[in-house]
């Protein structure tokens, strides 16, 4: 584990700048050329995608954990790596060369400044998944300038509250994540008591990633690959591995901080053998603890469960689903017993005080009366035909052509203005009894059906 300790005066003299912008340096051919821009190129249907090619790219290296001390200042960069899953060598994108990036291990209060310099082949954000701070250090494209290749920008980012988080790009996820860009964060408490006793921690992203033909399969460099955040993978990766091994004790009790950096996978996480104890989630710790058999996890989500490894042997950490298992991780637990012995803590299941009283406090909201409603309507700019002046027209839904009106107005099924149109010089007619016909929109004397305008 390396730790970094300092003050924030130890930033660079350019941080009171890029913080609040983007400042593009950097970019001449070296910088070029470690991007990969000039290896870009073209799949089979012509499209134009992001480079795989993988000619002198360092290779990844293991990744960190990283003690933050309050005011320490950290360099975080995004460059194309190798990575080795299964026997193929790919190409892919990564926090301080390692995939996950580092793991920064901060505590409860602290406060840090992050500075990140993109050496990668697009834009990009850096994303402080589920923290509260400040929302100029967000991280998105609507709180910063994009960091353009070669650029950087400084973030200051606290942390108010503990639990573990993530960090991520947020332009282009489907790419950025799938390439390997994610990383977390570790929160330690203020509190010693907050958490149940455990033996040790450990965190666990949980991803996957789609290979073909012995590269990560292509993305477009001009259009979302999949909609929204991006695509099913066919490899299993916990913490960027295909094939993790892990080893524990007998009796021991590990803190497994779970988070889910897959673009679309919904993880349900199981580790048969073992015993699993739920204790926290997304932004901390739970009002009521429980044993479960297993946890889901939606993509960005995070879980904290506690392992209690009874027996020596070998247990697999496996993602279920309704038709098949699928291995994560091995876990080879040992005949050396553990100590302390923590098989009475873990079997109580706590309530927090804390969360209990924060029931108490919104559940009279919850069953008051509301003081105020509020409707969500959506317009679509659709352009009224082009209709003679003079011209009757009559009101007509575009979604519904059976509800008209005379005048102006909504439609009572879908809530859409209704269009002018022109009526029709035929009138009206039945849609079932078409010899049924109005000048009128009236109803049909024989089924009850409204007239529509004939044409």
């Amino acid at each position: 584990m390396t730790t970094i300790s300092g003050t924030a005066h130890d930033a660079p003299a350019d941080y009171a700048h890029n913080m609040f912008g983007h400042e593009s340096a950097g970019q001449d051919a070296a910088g070029q050329d470690a991007a990969g821009q000039d290896g870009a190129g073209q799949d089979g249907a012509g499209q134009d995608v992001f480079s795989s090619d993988i000619s002198g790219l360092p290779a990844g290296v293991p990744t960190e954990t990283v003690q933050l001390s309050d005011g320490a200042v950290f360099d975080l960069r995004v460059a194309p790596v190798t990575k080795q899953i299964g026997e193929d060598t790919v190409r892919m994108l990564a926090y301080n060369g390692s995939i996950p990036g580092p793991t920064l291990l901060v505590r409860q209060g602290t406060e840090v400044v992050v500075n990140a310099a993109n050496d990668g082949d697009l834009e990009t954000t850096v994303h402080w998944h589920g923290l509260r701070l400040d929302n100029r250090f967000d991280g998105t494209h609507h709180t910063q300038d994009p960091i353009e290749p070669g650029g950087a920008f400084g973030y200051r980012i606290a942390f108010p509250d503990p639990g573990v988080y993530w960090y991520h790009p947020h332009i282009r996820q489907d790419y950025g994540q799938e390439m390997g860009l994610y990383g977390t964060i570790v929160v330690e408490p203020t509190d010693p008591n907050y958490w149940p006793p455990a033996h040790r921690e450990l965190t666990l992203t949980l991803d996957d990633i789609l290979l073909t033909d012995g590269a990560v399969a292509p993305f477009s460099r001009t259009q979302t690959t999949h909609t929204a955040m991006g695509r099913f993978g066919d490899v299993f990766l916990a913490n960027g591995d295909p094939d993790l091994k892990l080893t524990a004790r007998t009796g021991e009790v590990v803190r497994l901080y779970l988070v889910n950096t897959a673009n679309t996978r919904v993880f349900n996480v199981a580790i048969p053998g073992a015993r699993m104890k739920l204790v926290g989630g997304d932004s901390g710790r739970y009002e009521q603890e429980q044993f479960v058999q297993s946890a889901i996890l939606a993509p960005s989500e995070r879980v904290v469960v506690d392992v209690q490894f009874t027996e020596p042997g070998t247990v697999t950490l496996e993602h279920h689903t309704p038709d098949r298992v699928y291995p994560l991780a091995e876990i080879t637990v040992t005949a050396e017993h553990v100590t302390p012995d923590l098989a009475d803590q873990f079997g109580a299941l706590r309530v927090n005080a804390d969360m209990v009283a924060e029931r108490d406090r919104i559940t009279p909201m919850l069953e008051a009366a509301p003081n105020k409603t509020v409707a969500f309507v959506a317009e679509m700019d659709m352009d009224a035909p082009d209709i003679d002046p003079g011209t009757a027209v009559v009101y007509v839904c575009p979604m519904h052509p059976e509800v008209t009106s005379s005048e102006p107005d909504r439609c009572p099924d879908c809530g859409m203005k209704l269009l002018p149109t022109a009526v029709p010089t035929a009138g009206y007619a039945c849609p079932m009894h078409p010899e049924v016909t109005s000048t009128e929109p009236t109803r049909c004397p024989d089924c009850g059906m409204k007239l529509l305008p004939a044409h």
